[in-house]
Order: C-alpha cells, then structure tokens, then sequence
C-alpha cells in the first residue's frame, strides 16, 4: 500500500532533484529514501526516477504522482490542522510565507500585535519570491502567504489587507520640488533602477512604466531595495518605492521623495490559504491584525517624510 512518507519523499525528490539533497530535507539517510521511492515504484508497477550519475530527473508518470501525492499530502495536513485547531483562534504552529519587498516593512508592526493577543500562536516564516510562496503553499509546506494581488491560482484564496502606493526615490540634488507630483511620461527610463528578475515588485513596476522599456531599464541584479535605495542616494538612478518601506529605505538625506499624480499607482497586498484548509477563521483574523496594523495609520511612511519636508 502507498505510503504518506513515500509521497513525501517523492516530493522532497522532485524539489531538490537529488537523492542525498531530498534525504537531508526528509532527515533520514540516502539508502532509506531511496528503498521507500523504489517500494513505491514497485506498488505502482511504473518507474518514477530518471537515475543518473550525480543527478535526477523524475519521468513524466513521476512528475504526476508526486503533483497528485503533494495534494494528498497537503490533504493530510488539513486533518491534523483540524484535530489541533479546533476551537482555538490562532493557536500552535503556523508557516507564513511573506515576499521579501514585504518582510523588514511588515513584520516590525505586525509580529508584536500579534503576539500580544494571541500569545499561543508560534509563527514561523518564510521569505522569498513569490512564485515560490505559491507552489510552497499549494503542496502545504506553508500555511498561509502576504503578498501582492491578485494571484490566479484556483485553488488559492485571497483577503485583500491594504493599498501600498508607490513613490519616486530620486537623488536630493533632482530639480524638482517635494510638492510636485510626477507622471508616468516624467520618469526618465534609461535611470530607473529595479529589482532582479522573479521579484514582483519588478512587475509592477513595469506594468505601471510601460512593459515595451524592459529592454531600457538598468539591469543591476539587485535583490534588495536596500541596494536599490543606495544607488539611487549615490546618483546612479530612480527607483519606485512602495510606501510600506519608505520609513526603513528612506532615511539618507541624499535622497527625496516624489508623490505621483492620481491616479497614484501602486499594488495591492493581500493574505492567501489554500482553499480547502480548514483554518480559515484563523487567516481572516491574521488578516484582521495585518489590516489594523497599517491602515489606521494608512499614509504613515510618507507622514514621517512630511513632516521633514519630503513630502
């Protein structure tokens, strides 16, 4: 009979695409991770692995049974979620997954908020791109994921949590003043600095300028607005901000900020959960907290630049 823990190998197979790699992320060794995928062949009466010297590479029936066995695996721990959480609002573990044009912003407000009202809750995290988030999320490795919208998945729910409008980062010495409010045709494109590939503020970003001036845009492979930022301080380009990292990014001197005329572009950030989980009332009162946490004090970022005479 097919196993939980040989689904879960073979998942751990098709991710990191090598037998000892998946056996350290499984934390059993290289022999018995290999004898449970070969007994699951065996139950199956099909070959799953491509074998190959140094590397592997699932068959195409492998790369359906493990896309079957991730769901039959997040299935599985729906139950347990249902068996610990219930009754309990925002109690026990919880993955949360979080881009990383989010995270510094996001996290200093929200964590203590929660952690005063639900002094159960043990949050763990995971930050990265959010591709990733969304595959991690759909197979159950993580619980629930804030992130821009929309997301299309189908088997993804959504709660729409805030507006986080963007702002132009330009050197101190740019001739304009912190009152005027540019558009889109003022961006001057052969300057503007954005991050790598993957990150979705990057599409944003381009959506917003025009997707034609992909080619015209600086490629410096950044991967933080931290490194962003300190181009643009050292004259070296523009940027786009999200408002939500205007406190933390924008604290050099060398750097002002405009505001966009309206309508101002922006993203919109959201909280998603695999549909089928059974903790919803859990993710809507996390949302709940993540609301509270930035809309009461809704333009706070650009406040604090104001009130410097920034904005």
């Amino acid at each position: 009979m097919i196993t939980l823990k040989q689904l879960r190998y073979l998942s751990a197979l098709a991710e990191h695409r090598h037998f000892g790699r998946a056996a350290d992320a499984c934390a059993v060794t290289q022999p018995a991770l290999s004898m449970q995928i070969r007994d699951l062949e065996r139950e199956l009466g099909v070959e799953l692995v491509e074998r190959r010297p140094g590397d592997v590479a699932l068959t195409d029936v492998g790369l359906e049974i493990a896309r079957r066995g991730a769901q039959m695996l997040a299935s599985a721990r729906d139950l347990v979620d249902v068996a610990r959480h219930r009754g309990r609002l925002l109690s026990g573990r919880l993955m949360l997954g979080i881009i990383p044009t989010l995270a510094p912003y996001v996290l200093p407000r929200v964590l203590p908020m929660l952690q005063g009202r639900y002094p159960d809750l043990r949050i763990e995290l995971r930050e990265t791109q959010t591709k990733l988030l969304l595959d991690e999320l759909s197979r159950g490795t993580i619980d629930a994921v804030m992130l821009a919208l929309p997301v299309h998945e189908s088997d993804i729910e959504t709660r729409h949590l805030f507006e986080d409008p963007f702002l132009l980062a330009v050197s101190a010495d740019d001739p304009r003043p912190v009152t005027a409010r540019v558009k889109v045709e003022d961006i001057d494109h052969r300057r503007l600095i954005l991050l790598e590939e993957g990150h979705c503020l990057r599409d944003q970003a381009l959506a917003f300028c025009g997707n034609d001036l992909r080619s015209g845009v600086l490629g410096l492979g950044a991967t933080s607005l931290t490194t962003v930022m300190q181009m643009v301080a050292n004259g070296y380009g523009i940027t786009l901000v999200p408002q939500v990292a205007a406190d933390v990014e924008v604290r050099d001197e060398r750097v002002k900020l405009l505001r966009f005329a309206q309508p101002q572009p922006g993203r919109a950030i959201g909280l998603a959960w695999r549909r089928t989980s059974p903790r919803k009332a859990d993710f809507l009162a996390l949302g709940e907290i993540m609301t509270q946490a930035f809309v009461p004090s809704g333009t706070a970022p650009a406040r604090r630049r104001a009130s410097a005479g920034a904005l």
